[in-house]
């Protein structure tokens, strides 16, 4: 043992020399292999490029994207491969591909495009789509083992039969099981293929399901009776079933985003027709108001983008809310006992304040920002997506109802507003001071309004006409689910935009809408009162 001891040493000192030597080694062949890009010629690039992704050296990927970008050129003097970048004043910055050294910039003349075409471009993506298989980021990978799955080349594969063994991403694993098992599918014997075809049944990937289909084209007419074809049949079927599941989640999903807007929409609505029986078609244009706010905030503060939304809810509130009000102090508080007039001059009011919005921002849409944080979409499966904007809107649109119960239930105002629209003389003896209950359930109603603007913003283009497109919709669902009850109309909304979104799909939009409209109209007629009608003495 003493005498192997010197001999250890030596070892274990060497291995730092031997690693880069070898690092030496494979940095002198990259450039050895870019410095014969210059003069190979387009026939014989492909083997060039394959021999220097063959390297895995980490320059790779910083001459390969260029190459496929078209930005990879050399210098004429001395055949340097550069990336180049083309500034403001027709000058060409270059960069060393080998080094990331920045180097002078030259002129057009002074420089060379590496030349290339398109099957070498879909063979570079390729190639960096197997360099990503092997990278420490699992998102990478993914991405990677996905793009293979869609578009599979032998190379890929084979790496894939390399680390699946050592991959330790349960997500990325799967992904490899997949991609080996749709190879197996398609090269396999006949018992191979079976047995991929069952494994296969439960994936739900598109690329999946048509390499089955293709199989199953494929099965001579001399077998169609055989077990692969049923087993390929029944897999396609299990995989179609499954889709239909999940895409009629999908459309009860985007129902209930309907819902939530047409919730939000409604709810300030029937608090003050229940309190004020008073039909208000200037609704809308809160709604309006909420959402010019929203691009007002942005266009303020356009460094604060990410935070804007939850600015423009308590504002968009406040704006809506003080116009709100000063429409029921200016117009409707003369106009009481009487609902045509009432309507009439609501109308007008709309029309007021649309053509001021005209007047001040222009009739043009605005486009509001949407933040990171409600941008792109949660995943559950291939088949099934639920985006974040659609989902928060869903929450939201519950926090602001829950709070509104909580207001009316739980507070003193709550309590006068109640009071009033049950029995307003009552109330008024009690020294309950009606005409402000009235104001302030005229502002609450429309600051609400305001706020389902804000959501709206999310969804569609701010323009003056953006609340015409719900008041209509808003008066259907008070009246479906009950005038002044807000429990119906949370039933309500949610009912009419989930059975709106499930018959889209098969319909159509203007037929599905239609239908929803009859089968409101034969509802009213049986139960006029709505879904939860009031009760007691304040009912009649």
């Amino acid at each position: 043992m003493l005498r192997l001891f010197p001999f250890l040493f030596f070892f274990v000192l060497s291995l730092p020399v031997f690693s880069a030597e070898n690092d030496a080694q494979g940095e002198s062949e990259l450039t050895t292999l870019v410095g014969q890009l210059p003069s190979t010629k387009l026939n014989k690039m492909s083997t060039l490029i394959e021999k220097i992704a063959d390297t895995s050296a980490p320059q790779v990927r910083a001459i390969l994207e260029p190459l496929i970008a078209g930005d990879l050129y050399y210098l004429k003097s001395n055949k340097q491969v550069v990336s180049v970048f083309k500034n403001s004043d027709n000058q060409y910055q270059l960069t060393d591909v080998l080094n990331a050294q920045a180097l002078p910039t030259v002129s057009k003349s002074a420089i060379k495009k590496v030349r290339t075409n398109n099957r070498l471009r879909g063979q570079i993506r390729d190639l960096l789509a197997n360099l990503d298989l092997s990278s420490e980021q699992a998102e990478v990978r993914i991405s990677a083992l996905k793009l293979l799955l869609d578009k599979p080349n032998q190379a890929g594969i084979t790496a894939v039969n390399k680390l699946i063994k050592t991959e330790q991403d349960s997500e990325a694993r799967d992904l490899m099981s997949a991609i080996m098992l749709v190879e197996q599918l398609e090269n396999g014997n006949d018992a191979e293929k079976l047995s991929a075809a069952k494994q296969l049944s439960s994936r739900l990937e598109p690329s999946v399901k048509n390499a089955l289909v293709s199989e199953l084209q494929k099965i001579p007419a001399s077998q169609q009776g055989g077990p692969l074809k049923t087993e390929l049949t029944n897999a396609v079927e299990d995989i179609e079933q499954q889709i239909s599941v999940f895409k009629l989640a999908e459309n009860l999903f985007f129902g209930l985003s309907l819902g939530s807007v047409l919730l939000l929409a409604a709810i300030g609505l029937a608090i003050t027709f229940g309190v004020m029986g008073v039909i208000n078609m200037a609704h809308g244009e809160m709604m309006m108001l909420g959402a010019y706010t929203t691009y007002v905030i942005q266009q303020t503060f356009p460094s604060l983008i990410e935070y804007s939304l939850l600015m423009a809810v308590p504002a968009a509130f406040l704006v809506s809310g003080f116009v709100g009000i000063l429409i029921e102090r200016g117009v409707i508080r003369f106009l009481k006992g009487r609902p045509l007039e009432t309507l009439l001059a609501t109308f007008g009011i709309s029309l007021i304040l649309q053509q001021l919005v005209r007047t001040v921002f222009s009739p043009l849409n605005r486009q509001v920002e949407a933040p990171l944080w409600m941008s792109g979409s949660l995943e559950i499966n291939p088949v099934l997506s639920l985006t974040y904007n659609r989902l928060y809107i869903i929450i939201f649109s519950l926090m602001v109802f829950f709070s509104l119960l909580m207001i009316l239930k739980r507070s003193s105002l709550g309590l006068h507003v109640r009071a009033v629209s049950q029995n307003r003389d009552m109330a008024r003896a009690l020294s309950v001071k009606s005409s402000w209950v009235d104001a302030i359930t005229f502002g609450l109603g429309s600051g609400i309004a305001g706020v389902a603007g804000v959501a709206l913003s999310q969804l569609t283009n701010v323009g003056p006409n953006l609340g015409q497109a719900y008041i209509i919709d808003s008066f259907l669902v008070v009246v479906f689910g009950g005038v002044g009850n807000l429990w119906g109309t949370l039933v309500a909304a949610m009912t009419m935009g989930t059975f709106n979104k499930v018959l889209e799909p098969s319909m159509g939009p203007v037929l599905a809408n239609i239908i929803v409209l009859v089968s409101l109209v034969l509802f009213i007629q049986k139960r006029p009162k709505g879904l939860f009608p009031q009760k007691g003495r304040a009912a009649e």
